[in-house]
């Protein structure tokens, strides 16, 4: 029988996924390289990452390089821990496509 409990609203999007997708597996990732990496605007990452804030799933670090502003963003132990989940959820789905 499929269950969704264990599926993560904050991971249905692609963006939101391909962030936590990169947090986990680097230790921390600055704005303008996420943005490259994942061809997106502004605007829409910055919304994706502000609702994976609220969730605690990521923190911000803002510093300055020299004189330029610097954000970089880190996934938290609580976004760790869920985004494995959503991913064992994901890989018991398709094992039951499986079978």
């Amino acid at each position: 029988m499929l269950t969704l409990n264990n599926f993560d609203k904050a991971f249905e999007n692609r963006i939101r996924l391909q962030v936590m997708s990169v947090l986990v597996a680097n230790e921390s990732y600055d704005f303008n390289s996420l943005k490259e990496l994942l061809a997106t605007t502004d605007g829409n990452l910055a919304s994706h990452l502000k609702a994976l804030e609220k969730e605690e799933y990521i923190s911000v670090i803002k510093s300055f390089l020299g004189r330029k502003p610097n954000t970089r963003y880190k996934a938290t132990i609580k976004g760790i821990a869920a985004f494995k989940k959503h991913l064992e959820a994901l890989e018991n789905l398709i094992k039951q496509q499986k079978g």
